[in-house]
């Protein structure tokens, strides 16, 4: 059962080496600027990722839609999954293609995109990002290892610097809650009164 501390001391390690990095934090604060900012707008707020991914983007997309910590209106967000969508387009036209058909169809000037990518490479995620930015979105990145080829593409690359896959994505979903936090902060004050 040893290996049951090692994996919580480990956690423990990847999480302390993240928060003492200031640059992280700032980038944390401007991910939640750039959502704010569009749903100050009239944006809407779209995220994707794959396997584990996907599920911290529908995640991320229900705590917007529903409530986190207390009622309040609900925000317009959407983690693309729609297995119809996923299917039609991956049959069609291929796999990388998932995710772009779809922000090419709803993403407007104005909405943000949330790209979860633990290797920073998914061909689908990056495919997603490129089309975003051709529609003048902006785009948050959680990734890790080195940030891949996404960590100059998006406009807030947000990278855990680990190459263990679970690591990675316990800090994404650590984020993407803090994300949520504030910008209820920002959207319903109210709510926060400490």
């Amino acid at each position: 059962m040893s290996y049951i501390h090692t994996s919580l001391i480990d956690a423990q390690n990847t999480l302390a080496k993240f928060v003492e990095d200031k640059e992280s934090i700032a980038l944390i604060e401007s991910a939640i600027l750039t959502f704010v900012q569009s749903f100050k707008t009239g944006g809407r707020v779209f995220s994707c990722g794959n396997g584990g991914s996907m599920c911290d983007s529908l995640h991320f997309a229900e705590e917007l839609t529903g409530r986190y910590r207390k009622d309040r209106a609900p925000l317009p967000a959407t983690g693309i999954s729609e297995a119809g969508h996923i299917t039609c387009i991956a049959n069609d036209f291929g796999f990388e293609y998932i995710f772009s058909r779809y922000v090419d169809a709803w993403g407007q000037k104005g909405d943000a995109l949330l790209a979860i990518s633990t290797s920073g490479n998914s061909a689908n995620v990056i495919k997603a990002v490129e089309v975003a930015k051709s529609k003048g979105m902006k785009v948050v990145g959680l990734l890790g290892k080195d940030g891949g080829k996404l960590k100059t593409m998006v406009d807030v690359p947000l990278i855990i610097p680990c190459n263990i896959t679970d690591r990675i994505q316990e800090i994404h979903i650590k984020c993407i809650h803090i994300f949520i936090e504030g910008i209820e902060r920002s959207l319903f004050p109210e709510n926060y009164r400490d």
